[in-house]
């Protein structure tokens, strides 16, 4: 019996651990949008238009999927401001991408 018991309870533990392993290992959409707008920003700072492009991009996506998770309008502002980051480094305007980009940052991080 007190086999049992010590087998259950070292089974019932790695499944508790085991499960918690895999959620801290997943980051939100959220946290991915912070992520790459603030390369995107870097990135324009550097004046390196394309790779703000490819960040700013993906942290839309990112910024749309946590919107459609849970609707927010700081989430909104940051949309826009990563669409507006996208298409003024699409124009060679680095710096007016960079700035529209620490707006959509600012929105971001006040997303609670």
């Amino acid at each position: 019996m007190r086999r049992r018991l010590a087998v259950a309870v070292l089974v019932l533990g790695m499944i508790t651990f085991v499960g918690r392993g895999v959620s801290w290992a997943e980051k939100t959409h959220l946290a991915e949008a912070i992520e790459h707008t603030q390369a995107a920003i870097d990135h324009g700072k550097a004046k390196h238009g394309d790779m703000l492009i490819e960040h700013a991009e993906t942290a839309l996506k990112h910024a749309e999927a946590a919107q459609k998770e849970k609707a927010n309008t700081h989430t909104a502002a940051a949309i826009k401001g990563l669409q507006d980051a996208t298409k003024q480094a699409k124009d060679g305007k680095a710096d007016i991408a960079t700035k529209a980009a620490e707006g959509a940052l600012t929105h971001l991080k006040a997303v609670k």
